[in-house]
């Protein structure tokens, strides 16, 4: 029952998260320093847990676990610039491309092709993304579908996928040398200390004063990201425990129409009914080639 309660918790604290890292940048707070914040803060959060319960000593541990906070660091920025750039209700979607790109090592590294439902889910993929698509009058579809996928805030999310698709796999084996709560304490820590470091290395001294104007400012924005977003990765470390990445992935994925909804009725984005149809036949699509593996 935990578990599934965990799901739940997971699929609708991610997309409020994303909610929460679009309503900083139009605050015009850097993508990095919004990454860097809400680790701070979950690290503050965890210190009494670190406080009372001894480090993990395997080298299994802490080499998964920082390659993961290294991939969270980098995948988390790139979620940022791609909602700084694009709509929610779009880059939810998207989502459902993690798993075509989690076939791509299998077909280069072993040979393996999907097979006909993989290659079902794909199809749906690539046919739900066309409804997503905002064409012009006198438009091809596929000059709309090149327009789509040239679209800098879906590189951005593209290129995040591959990022947390990598650290998804991490964490399952920092779990195996841990429990949940102690991989997302150390977690917390190492991206904060890796986005800290990266950001008294990129920003000038001005940036990094701007961005704690506006944190001060909205402070409540940072907050809600905060917890969210650590209600978010809490659950998926406890769900990962029980369930195969697999499964656990086509789980997250409904998660896509929350955000399709959330970009309509708090950033007033267009075509709700098409773009949840889009996401639903997507949704359908990445389901169908999880299911397939």
């Amino acid at each position: 029952m935990l578990v599934w309660l965990c799901v739940f918790v997971r699929v609708v604290a991610n997309p409020f998260s994303n909610v929460f890292q679009k309503l900083l940048t139009r605050q015009f707070a850097h993508a990095l320093s919004i990454v860097c914040v809400t680790h701070g803060l979950l690290t503050v959060a965890c210190v009494p847990f670190l406080a009372v319960s001894l480090p993990p000593v395997s080298f299994e541990f802490w080499s998964n676990i920082s390659v993961s906070a290294l991939l969270c660091v980098a995948g988390n920025v790139l979620i940022v610039l791609a909602l700084e750039n694009s709509d929610l209700s779009v880059l939810g979607p998207i989502n459902a491309y993690k798993s075509v790109i989690s076939l791509i090592p299998g077909m280069i590294l072993l040979a393996e092709f999907p097979g006909l439902l993989g290659l079902i889910g794909i199809g749906l993929i690539i046919v739900g993304s066309y409804f997503l698509l905002d064409q012009k009058s006198q438009e091809s579809g596929a000059t709309a579908m090149k327009r789509f996928f040239t679209d800098r805030g879906i590189q951005y999310r593209l290129a995040a996928l591959v990022f947390s698709a990598l650290e998804a796999v991490y964490l399952k084996k920092a779990l195996r040398a841990s429990s949940s709560t102690t991989a997302f304490a150390y977690w917390c820590v190492l991206g904060f200390v890796i986005s800290l470091a990266t950001v008294a290395v990129l920003l000038r001294r001005e940036q990094s004063a701007r961005n704690l104007r506006i944190f001060r400012k909205n402070g409540l924005t940072v907050f809600l990201l905060a917890v969210t977003t650590g209600l978010m990765q809490l659950c998926t470390l406890f769900v990962l425990e029980y369930l195969k990445v697999g499964y656990a992935l086509a789980l997250f994925q409904t998660s896509t129409l929350i955000s399709v909804l959330l970009g309509y009725h708090l950033f007033q984005e267009p075509h709700l009914l098409k773009r949840l149809t889009g996401s639903a036949i997507m949704v359908m699509g990445a389901i169908l080639i999880i299911v397939a593996k």
